[in-house]
């Protein structure tokens, strides 16, 4: 399958792009960390436009090591100020313990990831509730923005702030 399909779509963003110029950093001085999910249009949901935020994406909304980085960079270099972490209703990561999601992926394609930190939790609450001490408490971060952590439904399209 090659990519001739969205390499046409691009050609047609770029087209009508007006959006040059931007300097880089957070306009709103906004940090997201969400899930990968499909379903989540970061932006959108938040009212906010191309340039307000720094957004990063992993699997399950975790605050992962690349995404404490990223976080870290975006306090210091880029004008994030609040730091917003946002898992979601019906995650696969919240579906099961890394065991059970390496197990599933095993029954499926015969690999072995059991070696793998994938970062899921069934008790979404107490993985949200971790990753927001843990970018609260940070020694980079600490007292340089504001962090809070919410749930977004995505049947409804509601944010729920939980902490």
């Amino acid at each position: 399958m090659s990519f001739a399909d969205i390499l046409e779509n691009n050609q047609r963003y770029a087209d009508g792009f007006t959006d040059s110029g931007f300097d880089g950093v957070a306009r709103a001085g906004i940090g997201l960390v969400t899930c990968m999910d499909s379903r989540i249009e970061p932006l959108a949901m938040l009212g906010l436009r191309l340039g307000d935020a720094k957004m990063l994406r992993s699997p399950g909304g975790r605050v992962t090591q690349d995404v404490l980085i990223g976080m870290v960079l975006g306090v210091h270099l880029l004008n994030v100020q609040r730091i917003m972490v946002i898992p979601h209703t019906r995650c696969a990561m919240g579906s099961g313990d890394d065991a059970s999601i390496a197990e599933n992926v095993l029954r499926s394609t015969g690999t072995d990831i059991s070696g793998m930190v994938l970062g899921s939790t069934p008790d979404q609450a107490a993985g949200l509730h971790y990753d927001v001490q843990l970018l609260k408490t940070h020694p980079l971060l600490a007292g340089r923005a504001e962090v809070g952590g919410f749930l977004y439904d995505v049947d409804s399209g509601l944010l729920k702030q939980i902490i």
